[in-house]
């Protein structure tokens, strides 16, 4: 066969015999398909409900910027030191209310994550098939309850009883870590209304949260890696432990982020529960607490035009916080995402 008549070389590579051939001279073609109306107009539209999420944000970031301008200007910096909230005086600020809701919602996370985990990888690994869907039901609809309930809840059934355990971990562990001991101890409303008992109702509500988006994650490891680790021998829990939890790193972590946005936005169970405290608690167990949203849930009806400022300005900082905290999420989530540890 002459050279003119070589065949062409297959997804538009060099034809065979010619200088460079070779596997990685192979160039596979492109295809373009052109479009059609209809997938013009579905393009389209996902692209509007993309930027539809920035365009509300930003709305959202200007609404609280404009509406807290005016209490900005009459401190300045000091909106974020200043632990006082006399707003006839000019003298208000967050410092004493953002660290207290960082905390309600950190021992939330302390709380909730592990009771989670363990329940997603109970259902998705562990629980018999007919046991399993009625378990997803009940977390789903654990989600579903609204937040007064669990405030109610906490306020009525749980105080009253977890004041003993307050107690214990105030007179045996409150030596060795100082943040768990209660400075008037021997007066029973010490260990009421803590931040403490505030972020073990919040809990509550971010726990069917993360189960449920933990599970859903678990619940995609691949069959074959499930199987390849049985047929080397390993046990259930070794293949939870080497294939479903790496695979679902990414998904846990996106999921513990969305948990502490919700905690850290609680505001009518942490508002029923808490006794508004404008003073950093480092004590956890001792009563008074604060956050921003309950702040604003509590003083908004009473406000004048300076006051409702100042709590727009506050809700911008939490706003702010929450979008830091969403953008360091989405940084961890793509350097572990579901499934990298497990795709070699």
């Amino acid at each position: 066969m002459t050279a003119a008549a070589q065949p062409a070389a297959p997804y538009g590579g060099s034809a065979p015999g010619r200088p460079g051939d070779g596997p990685d001279q192979d160039v596979p073609r492109t295809i373009i398909v052109s479009a059609t109306p209809g997938d013009r107009v579905f393009r389209g539209v996902l692209r509007l409900a993309g930027l539809s999420v920035f365009a509300i944000m930003g709305l959202i970031a200007f609404f609280l910027l404009l509406r807290g301008a005016d209490a900005v200007r009459a401190t300045g910096w000091s909106f974020l030191t200043e632990q006082r909230w006399q707003v006839a005086a000019h003298n208000f600020g967050i410092a004493a209310i953002l660290p207290d809701g960082v905390l309600i919602a950190v021992i939330a996370l302390v709380i909730a994550v592990p009771v989670a985990l363990c329940t997603a990888v109970f259902i998705s690994e562990y629980a018999p098939v007919r046991l399993r869907g009625v378990l997803i039901s009940l977390v789903d609809l654990m989600a579903a309850i609204p937040s007064i309930i669990y405030g109610l809840w906490g306020l009525f059934f749980l105080q009253p009883r977890i004041v003993g355990f307050s107690r214990w971990l105030s007179d045996h562990l409150g030596g060795v870590l100082p943040f768990l001991k209660v400075r008037t101890g021997g007066v029973a409303s010490s260990y009421t209304s803590s931040t403490f008992i505030a972020g073990v109702v919040v809990s509550l509500m971010i726990i069917p949260i993360i189960a449920s988006l933990s599970r859903e994650v678990f619940s995609q490891a691949p069959q074959g890696e499930r199987e390849g680790a049985y047929a080397l021998g390993s046990t259930r829990w070794g293949m939870v432990r080497s294939v479903v939890l790496p695979f679902g790193k990414g998904g846990v972590i996106g999921a513990v982020m969305l948990g502490f946005g919700r905690a850290m936005g609680e505001t009518i169970a942490v508002a029923l529960i808490i006794s508004p405290h404008f003073e950093v608690m480092t004590h956890v167990l001792e009563n008074g607490a604060n956050s921003i949203s309950s702040l604003i849930a509590l003083r908004f009806g009473e406000s004048d035009a300076l006051s409702l400022s100042a709590l727009m300005a506050a809700g911008l900082v939490l706003f702010a916080l929450t979008l830091l905290v969403n953008l360091a999420a989405g940084f961890v989530i793509n350097r572990s995402r579901s499934g990298a540890s497990t795709a070699d």
